[in-house]
């Protein structure tokens, strides 16, 4: 974890307070509604990516629960919204809602498999659901449409008020709503108790067990609210595009959103958030300027990311904010800093 995601993450952990710089963190993307008019469809894609981020950190950052087949939830929330449409459920919440809970009793369900064994075991083991329900979405082609993709969803207003519209101002908005009110979800879990225990089993799981943390209960609870946060990014990508295919199972998601955890960092909540923006911006220059090599770039930039060290590649940004951090939160610092122990 960088020294800004320290200072972040224990700004925010004694007793869960907001950091100024948290609340100017999510001003940002509010100005954004105004500054980038016309991008809206794009912060719609780069919300969604975070809440996906947001929900491999979960088990990743806290729980130390390495995974490549995340996008099994992923795929799961985006198909079961795209049905629940198709067959008149049109309401988004009532979608989301679905998707999450399907991918919940998917994330709980294999759960079981993942407690087994070391971080290889665990690679192999959900690189091997997410291709098992791949192929299972591409037979089942009459309840999927297979490598067509699903016909006919159309979701309805958001609350039954809001139409989506063909700039994407509501997609964002909504996206933006639903990423908010889960980060706050997770940020009070992570700093409450069970994030606590969380922490323990990722730096010690024998210890953690040894003083009386149920480990196996508290893995099996945080991956499956992984999951279902995983299956609220696609049910939300399916509503904002009227749209699933295969796709949304497809193993290059799993690692792109890992790559935006490596270029972020995990263990604090906004290195999720923080990826997503950073890579959707790489990609989106990078795909206009070289569309068919973008992916070499996007590669050459994790290999520096890891030869040179993220903290080296922005310790000038850094230092700005940490800087702007004594100026505006030192208030907020000393009593975090000198809490009775």
């Amino acid at each position: 974890m960088s020294a800004l995601a320290t200072r972040i993450a224990a700004l925010h952990k004694a007793h869960g307070r907001w950091s100024l710089l948290e609340i100017g963190f999510w001003l940002l993307p509010i100005a954004a509604i105004w500054l980038f008019p016309t991008r809206h469809l794009t912060l719609s894609e780069i919300g969604i990516l975070a809440l996906f981020a947001l929900s491999l950190d979960l088990i990743l950052g806290f729980a130390g629960i390495v995974s490549l087949g995340h996008t099994a939830f992923f795929g799961l929330g985006a198909y079961v919204a795209g049905i629940a449409t198709i067959h008149g459920l049109t309401d988004p919440t009532l979608g989301l809602l679905l998707g999450a809970l399907a991918a919940a009793l998917l994330g709980f369900i294999t759960s079981f498999l993942v407690l087994r064994g070391s971080d290889l075991t665990r690679l192999m083991v959900t690189l091997g659901v997410a291709s098992v329900l791949a192929e299972i979405a591409n037979q089942a082609s009459w309840l999927t449409g297979g490598a067509d993709g699903l016909q006919g969803v159309s979701a309805g207003p958001v609350l039954g008020i809001f139409d989506f519209d063909l700039y994407g101002t509501t997609a964002y908005l909504y996206v933006l709503g639903v990423l908010f009110v889960l980060f706050v979800i997770a940020r009070r879990i992570v700093t409450s108790p069970f994030g606590l225990s969380l922490r323990a089993i990722h730096g010690n799981a024998l210890r953690a067990r040894a003083i009386g943390i149920p480990v196996d209960r508290r893995l099996v609870a945080i991956y499956t609210l992984s999951a279902a946060y995983a299956g609220v990014a696609g049910a939300l990508l399916t509503q904002t595009t009227d749209f699933v295919s295969l796709d949304v199972l497809d193993f290059h998601r799993s690692a792109d959103v890992l790559l935006v955890l490596v270029i972020g960092g995990t263990g604090y909540l906004y290195g999720g958030l923080i990826g997503a923006v950073f890579f959707k911006a790489v990609q989106d220059v990078l795909s206009n300027l070289t569309p068919q090599y973008w992916h070499f770039w996007i590669g050459l930039i994790l290999v520096l990311l890891v030869l040179v060290g993220r903290e080296r590649l922005t310790e000038g940004p850094r230092g700005l904010v940490l800087w702007l951090m004594r100026r505006i939160g030192g208030a907020q610092e000393k009593p975090v800093e000198e809490a009775p122990r």
